[in-house]
């Protein structure tokens, strides 16, 4: 029998709740395992290794000649991110169900991945989209959050839409729906443990 775990991705775009959703998951399920990413942005202050690997370029580098990364992309703020294979790979292996909130972008790598890409994939791979009601609802979040120029908004308008585009290719849609986060909370969890 087999009694290896999977990883789920968790993946959505900015501002449709997905954060709040894996944080809630963290809480909910110690059973979980939630992989540190390594990063080369600088730690900031109060910060452990406990949610980052804080390397530098150099290391960063190095760690990606070795291919010790799933997946890794440099984000718009010029530091680097990866999902280590050390991270995940032993957790499955033990039977444990591995989370990641990934963007679309991480996604595509990952899904695309030897280890996780087809019948013949060693690993299970489980990819959970949170859509938002409607546009509006995820423009209304991200001027929410902060003040923005109509550049920087058109910018995100349209990164949105491009992400809205990878639903179709994930496993499980789920609609986080205003005022509703619990119930797409439980939905997720109903997901990941089916």
């Amino acid at each position: 029998m087999d009694m290896k775990g999977k990883l789920v991705l968790i993946i959505g775009p900015s501002g449709v709740g997905k954060s709040v959703i894996f944080k809630s998951l963290k809480k909910k399920h110690p059973e979980f395992h939630f992989p540190r990413s390594a990063t080369t942005r600088l730690r900031r202050q109060g910060e452990t290794d406990a949610i980052y690997h804080f390397v530098n370029d150099q290391e960063f580098e190095k760690i990606r000649a070795e291919g010790a990364f799933l997946e890794c992309a440099k984000i718009h703020n010029g530091a680097w991110y990866g999902t280590l294979l050390k991270e995940i790979l032993p957790a499955i292996e033990d039977g444990k169900t591995v989370v990641r909130e990934v963007d679309v972008q991480g996604f595509e790598s990952i899904r695309n991945h030897q280890k996780f890409s087809g019948h013949s994939a060693p690993y299970k791979l489980q990819s959970i989209f949170i859509l938002p009601e409607n546009r509006e609802q995820l423009i209304g979040r991200i001027t929410h959050r902060a003040p923005i120029s109509d550049d920087e908004l058109k910018r995100r308008i349209k990164s949105m839409d491009s992400e809205m585009t990878y639903a179709k290719l994930c496993d499980v849609q789920i609609l986080n729906k205003e005022g509703r986060l619990e119930e797409s909370i439980r939905s997720v969890e109903k997901a990941i443990l089916k």
